[in-house]
């Protein structure tokens, strides 16, 4: 393959814009299917976590062959907390589809991801999706991106970007809103006539590590673009670690993308994208060189971590009965692991050797990590999130964002109060057919449990991004919740008749039967305080009760709670339990005298 006919992409857009949905689109296409077969949609979502979820947490590399060119496709997370995703492919293309929704317009994350993009001097090429969608405009999606071009101070060139109006989800798209709309030729030319094949040096073969896979038979695989030269299979290479130490490896297989699998070659040239087996060690950021007088290729820096969780092992009573990896050794194994192939991601061992800070982007990335290591058989106690805080010139800072909320006019004023209670402060507010979109600037610690309140306050009709910005001196004190806990003081088996007079003292988390322990939370509390109860109290029978009378018993259904809510709902002093199956709140320190002399401890 020529360098000349290859072409390397990244799409970026927010949120269930319909970049996985473009890529199907574009596979079709470039003849990956036969005529008639039966295609399931998202392929490139290949995660269960992503297809659950309806967003994409892993960038995956993929290709087409357009007539006789080769385009090299990259599709990346929209949500802010994988930005690190989208961030380190960038080295690895020469242009990005800015994919917008025609109604929601450019968000967040969007603005976040397009402004890595150009720093990188990347050409752009913009997408206006969903144009037959009920209520779209357009219009407006195509100023609002110019406008965000003019904001993020894009060069002549970037901003005289083409535009391509398109429905991903019925196969077409045009260079004007009045096209034929048949199908997607117009998207595959415009990619070969606006973006430039990969530049490449002359010398021997050079390639930075941008990305990791995994083969069960050739273990690591180091995913990048050849810079120059070329790689056959049985070469040997050297790989110039990040602290400039040089190790040797022999290539065992080169692997070439071809729609969405790897294939064998036995040749990869200048601009390709490949994957490189045969390194024990192997991360993302390294560079791979055949002699000793080359040098390493630059890194594009990452945005710090601005959350942290505390991982420890599950010392509750009814620990490994559910799951079967329950030892700090496995749990730090398995959190190392996924340092090599998520670079935002840090891990921080405390002293005891059981408890694990772990440092992300955002707690969903966190939450997701947590939800995969209970589908491998983990057994996990994780923290309520919180933020690290910097010392900037003397003063004790914070990390802020700004965020963008589009709700239903009615919903705006307690909006506006939810957000003064976090310390957020409105910058500007943009009325919209019925809507109103809030701009507003506010610290990450104001950001947990959010969108939560922002689900129940409009009914689910509200939407909201969010973007890093800088650390800013302390807000001051955001209380994260006004209700207290119903804590279990026995061990036991929850029953109905108990259940029932507990419900007069709050929400129940637990129905009739399921196994609790002593400092298990089994309800809330609308006084801020915690209440021990127990639910585990059966009935005296006499002969003037009968246990019969139970099947009158009548409980409204218990709270259930995802383990993003989870993790967002409990305090600083308790823990969320993972296991496979089960997910329970409860006390960091279970023992209630024990808990009491703590607390007045920390009073003094």
């Amino acid at each position: 393959m020529n360098p000349k006919n290859i072409r390397n992409i990244a799409i970026i857009a927010h949120v269930d814009h319909g970049k996985t949905t473009l890529v199907d689109e574009m596979l079709k296409t470039g003849g990956l299917f036969r005529e008639n077969q039966v295609i399931e949609d998202r392929m490139m979502d290949s995660m269960d976590l992503e297809r659950e979820k309806g967003i994409t947490i892993k960038a995956k590399n993929t290709s087409v062959h357009w007539k006789n060119d080769l385009i090299n496709i990259v599709d990346t997370p929209g949500h802010a907390d994988f930005g690190a995703e989208v961030e380190r492919v960038m080295k690895m293309v020469d242009g990005v589809l800015l994919l917008v929704d025609a109604y929601d317009g450019p968000q967040a994350q969007t603005r976040f991801v397009l402004m890595k993009a150009l720093q990188q001097h990347l050409k752009p090429i913009v997408v206006i999706n969903k144009v037959d969608r009920e209520h779209a405009d357009p219009v407006a999606a195509h100023d609002k991106v110019l406008e965000l071009f003019l904001d993020l101070e894009a060069d002549e060139d970037q901003f005289n970007a083409p535009f391509i109006y398109a429905s991903s989800k019925n196969g077409w798209a045009d260079h004007t809103l009045d096209g034929p709309r048949k199908d997607m030729t117009a998207l595959f030319e415009t990619i070969m006539e606006r973006i430039d094949p990969p530049v490449t040096e002359e010398g021997p073969f050079r390639m930075l590590v941008s990305n990791i896979d995994w083969n069960d038979y050739v273990g690591r695989i180091a995913v990048g673009r050849i810079l120059s030269g070329e790689v056959k299979a049985g070469e040997r290479l050297q790989i110039i670690r990040k602290d400039g130490s040089r190790d040797t490896a022999k290539i065992t297989k080169l692997f070439e993308y071809s729609g969405l699998q790897t294939s064998d070659s036995h040749l990869g040239v200048a601009g390709n994208i490949v994957g490189l087996a045969g390194f024990e060690v192997v991360d993302i950021g390294e560079t791979i060189v055949v002699t000793a007088e080359q040098e390493a290729l630059p890194f594009v820096d990452i945005d710090p971590p601005t959350i942290q969780m505390e991982f420890a092992i599950n010392d509750g009573p009814f620990s490994g009965k559910d799951g079967k990896k329950v030892t700090s050794r496995q749990i730090r194994e398995r959190l190392i692991r996924e340092t090599k192939t998520n670079i935002s991601i840090q891990i921080d061992e405390g002293r005891e050797g059981s408890q694990f800070m772990v440092s992300a982007r955002g707690a969903m990335q966190i939450a997701v990590l947590v939800e995969q290591m209970r589908r491998e058989g983990f057994e996990v106690l994780v923290s309520r999130p919180k933020v690290i805080k910097k010392i900037v010139d003397g003063v004790d800072c914070e990390p802020f964002e700004n965020i963008w909320i589009d709700v239903p006019d009615a919903n705006v004023g307690g909006i506006i109060k939810n957000l003064a209670t976090r310390k957020g402060q409105v910058t500007a507010m943009h009325a919209h057919m019925g809507r109103t979109t809030i701009e507003a600037n506010i610290p990450t610690r104001g950001l947990i449990g959010f969108e939560f309140d922002l689900v129940n306050m409009t009914s689910g009709h509200g939407v909201m991004s969010h973007m890093f910005e800088s650390y800013k001196p302390l807000a001051g004190k955001i209380v994260s919740r006004q209700t207290g806990t119903l804590v279990s003081m026995e061990q036991g088996t929850a029953t109905g008749y108990t259940l029932m007079s507990l419900e007069d003292r709050g929400k129940l988390f637990v129905a009739p039967g399921d196994e609790v322990y002593v400092g298990m939370i089994v309800g809330e509390s609308p006084k801020r305080i915690d209440l021990p109860v127990n639910p585990t109290k059966g009935k005296q029978l006499t002969n003037v009760r009968a246990s019969g009378s139970d099947k009158n018993i009548q409980l409204a259904p218990p709270m259930k709670f995802s383990l993003e809510r989870a993790l967002e709902y409990i305090d600083s002093d308790e823990f969320v339990e993972a296991t496979p199956k089960i997910l329970r709140l409860r006390k960091r320190i279970l023992d209630p005298h024990a808990r009491k002399r703590m607390e007045r401890s920390s009073k003094k």
